[in-house]
């Protein structure tokens, strides 16, 4: 994963890929078929365990103001202290540029917005269900902006600013996502 996010696909050669594996070319035909598979899978992968955290964190907290607080913290800590060095989000800052030009990418990709988008919306309705948060609150457009500040602190991480810097705004942030 890491070659594909540091290269992107089409930067990422097989000698890049088998040495950062530790195998040699026809173990990774063996494995994976070939170069593009090999790309999916990681994506899958990154969906499945790095991608999930913040919705995790989310989905973990019982209070609103502190799953929005552990959604950004994680996000935040993804997009500037990962532990693998990398910085931004995956998908963002590597994977979409292959959208429209590797097959099986623009699929996963919209899947993975939706697959957000709804688990968030399914928390903010599961609040207003529970009278935390009003019957008219917006659960559709929150979700989506949340979404998109996340996509924001991923971009600022990729951009180098520090989790101290990011996470200044934090309480701002949750405020404005609860206000009707």
């Amino acid at each position: 994963m890491s070659v594909f996010w540091t290269k992107g696909y089409d930067g990422a050669s097989l000698r890049d890929l088998t040495s950062a594996m530790g195998i040699t070319g026809p173990s990774l035909y063996a494995a994976f078929g070939d170069k593009r598979n090999l790309f999916l899978k990681t994506i899958d992968h990154y969906c499945d365990v790095d991608g999930c955290a913040p919705l995790v964190a989310f989905e973990a907290e019982t209070d609103i103001q502190a799953a929005i607080r552990s959604f950004l913290s994680e996000v935040i800590y993804s997009a500037s202290e990962h532990a693998s060095g990398a910085k931004g989000c995956f998908l963002a800052s590597s994977v979409a540029t292959s959208v429209g030009q590797v097959d099986g990418v623009a699929e996963r990709v919209e899947a993975a917005i939706v697959e957000t988008e709804n688990r968030l919306i399914d928390r903010f309705n599961h609040e207003i269900t529970k009278g935390t948060l009003p019957s008219d609150f917006p659960s559709s457009a929150r979700a989506a902006l949340l979404f998109d500040l996340r996509q924001g602190y991923m971009f600022r991480g990729r951009a180098g600013w520090d989790s101290r810097r990011m996470h200044k705004d934090i309480e701002a942030r949750v405020q404005m996502l609860l206000t009707n």
